[in-house]
């Protein structure tokens, strides 16, 4: 593409439009990208700046950017963010009124409008399509792109239907956005949606301010209670698997002296709206909350999140917990795990006709039952869940604050391995622990693996102990299973070293593990020092006051003003004029016109007050 901008230029529109000084790992690549025409896939955690790569390009070349977004809460969200920087952003959904709708179609028709983001539904309803084909389209961008995939953990059939923008758009380029798939996602997500030879952009999805905890699901109100007092008036979300757990949890929360309230499907629109505005303004410290809280949330300081039930699958454990410590300070996260909620789980999955869907879910419950059972590096075992391979343990779980002790388990592991590689990896973990243990079963006796070198070679191993190793092999990172291919092993690049190259595997025995079942039985929630950080400085509560002054005079959120981070930085920094002002985290062009006067003599103001004292 001719007259691309220069990277330069990008900087300086960063600067100008978003107050940030540099952009994040891959974003100027896939801004790039973008801007030269082509499909891309985008995987970027939550937090991780997924937002920046549609937005930017928005501003720097003509022509409308279309997002799709599943939640009005979301658009909602980020239409008002960009607002509040000065960028031109509108949505279309069925909250607005006839008025508001015509404003938003005569900004659209007089090309005033940068970013359009509109859902799915609204999309395909009459008349959108060849209306969209009369304006100038830069850009599309398909947010929480993983709902296009039947492999995915939220389905959503009408992201299915979204190949119809590339039949309609065909010259038009496409960037699809998730925080969480797996390989099979990935792979679905372009090929679903038509996109044309797209690039794979994956950001590093590893969070090492978050602290992970495993507990086990009884007595949990003495295990939560702890962790709550040691956050007074700060953030928290607990997410409950019904709407009558998140009102019960929000009521003894309430009756105990906490300010929290319930979130869930069931309350009317105004009352979830006030939640969500008294949650992201600090009214309401505590959200007890079924998933539908959180997806529509711009809140950097959430210290803790909680699961009081464990969720169905890994991506949603990782997308939740990923609402703490978007702020990059330490945040802790629990998950109370039983049977039970396993058992709850499947239940989920009895009515699902599709019985290759409601194997991939029963698969996927299987692992994040395996992550909560787990004796490795909880990190280790989530990163390498989404394919990024992690050699050190991460000293941030409830696993490495109390490691276990480990064997030497690297002949068992070759053994497994080599099976693997001489069956072509065609075996399942089942037919797998046949092959070791040289059972002559129908799967093992079909393929022919019977006639294999590694037959039999385990046989010494009881079955228990060879799935318990399998496991860990898989949670380690060198194995993998492949939900497209029937939940077939397949080798990683951690493999080769184990089988040919005498790499060390360490493995926790089956006595161990059961040993440290019976210990964890009486784990409480490890105390730490709660984060209070700039809530100590006067000048820090003095800014967070003005802050809170002008969101509700405008009518907005309190970060839609500036972020903590933001005042954070103004704090330390202590700016004395308007270009100084500027250099301050997350402070654009439009916020410095709008607000430096007033945080500028709020500074100067409390530097003349400490002087006189």
């Amino acid at each position: 593409m001719q007259n691309s901008p220069s990277e330069s230029d990008l900087l300086r529109a960063l600067r100008q439009h978003f107050g940030y000084d540099s952009f994040r790992p891959l974003q100027l690549d896939i801004i790039q990208h973008a801007l030269s025409g082509r499909d891309a896939v985008v995987l970027m955690p939550t937090g991780g700046g997924k937002s920046i790569c549609y937005q930017l390009p928005a501003l720097v070349r003509p022509g409308l950017t279309v997002v799709i977004s599943p939640l009005i809460a979301l658009m909602k969200d980020q239409v008002d963010a960009l607002r509040a920087n000065g960028i031109a952003a509108a949505c279309l959904n069925s909250s607005l009124t006839l008025d508001e709708f015509e404003a938003v179609a005569k900004g659209l028709t007089s090309r005033e409008i940068d970013l359009l983001y509109l859902s799915p539904e609204r999309l395909f309803s009459g008349g959108c399509l060849s209306y969209l084909a009369t304006l100038d389209i830069g850009l599309f961008a398909v947010d929480e792109a993983h709902c296009v995939s039947s492999w995915g953990h939220h389905f959503r059939p009408e992201y299915q239907r979204l190949n119809i923008i590339k039949e309609h758009f065909p010259d038009t380029p496409v960037m699809a956005l998730t925080a969480t798939a797996d390989k099979a996602v990935r792979s679905d997500i372009g090929e679903s949606l038509g996109l044309v030879d797209p690039a794979l952009f994956v950001a590093s999805f590893d969070r090492p301010n978050l602290s992970m905890t495993v507990l086990p699901g009884r007595k949990k109100w003495e295990q939560l209670l702890p962790l709550v007092r040691r956050y007074p008036r700060q953030g928290g979300i607990i997410y409950c698997q019904s709407r009558n757990g998140t009102e019960g949890l929000a009521k003894k929360l309430q009756e105990h002296g906490f300010e929290a309230q319930a979130y869930h499907a069931g309350l009317d629109t105004e009352t979830r709206n006030r939640v969500q505005s008294a949650f992201i303004q600090g009214d309401c410290p505590i959200v007890c909350a079924t998933i539908a809280f959180g997806m529509g949330i711009d809140k950097a300081d959430v210290r803790f999140v909680v699961h009081w039930n464990m969720p169905g699958n890994i991506e949603s454990y990782y997308q939740e917990i990923g609402r703490a410590g978007r702020d990059g300070l330490p945040a802790e996260t629990v998950l109370f795990y039983s049977y039970r909620d396993v058992q709850t789980q499947l239940g989920f999955l009895e009515d699902i006709i599709d019985d290759s869907y409601r194997d991939i879910q029963q698969a996927k419950i299987k692992r994040i039952q395996d992550f909560a059972e787990a004796q490795v590096c909880r990190r280790k075992i989530l990163l390498g869940y989404f394919s990024e391979i992690q050699d050190e343990t991460c000293g941030n779980c409830d696993v490495c604050r109390n490691p276990p002790s480990y064997m030497d388990g690297t002949t068992a592991a070759q053994m497994a391995l080599s099976a693997v590689i001489r069956t072509k990896e065609r075996c399942s973990i089942t037919t797998l622990i046949d092959i070791l243990k040289g059972s002559r079963s129908p799967s093992v006796v079909e393929a022919g693996f019977d006639k294999i070198k590694t037959f039999g070679v385990g046989r010494l191993t009881t079955n228990f102990t060879w799935q318990l190793f399998i496991q860990q092999l898989i949670q380690l990172g060198l194995l993998e299973l492949d939900y497209k291919d029937n939940h077939r092993l397949k080798l990683t690049s951690l493999s080769r070293p184990v089988l040919f190259e005498g790499r060390k595997v360490d493995l926790v025995s089956p006595e161990t593990i059961k040993e440290r079942q019976e210990e964890q039985k009486k784990i409480k929630v490890s105390a730490q020092k709660a984060i209070v950080g700039p809530l100590n400085k006067p000048l820090y509560e003095s800014l967070c006051t003005l802050r809170t002054e002008i969101a509700t005079r405008i009518g907005k959120p309190a970060y839609v003003v500036f972020s903590n981070a933001s005042l954070e930085d103004m704090a330390a920094r202590l700016p004395k004029d308007r270009d100084e002002f500027l250099g301050v985290h997350g402070v654009g062009e439009h916020k410095a016109q709008l607000y430096a006067d007033l945080f500028l003599k709020a500074i100067a103001d409390f530097s003349d007050d400490t002087a006189a004292e």
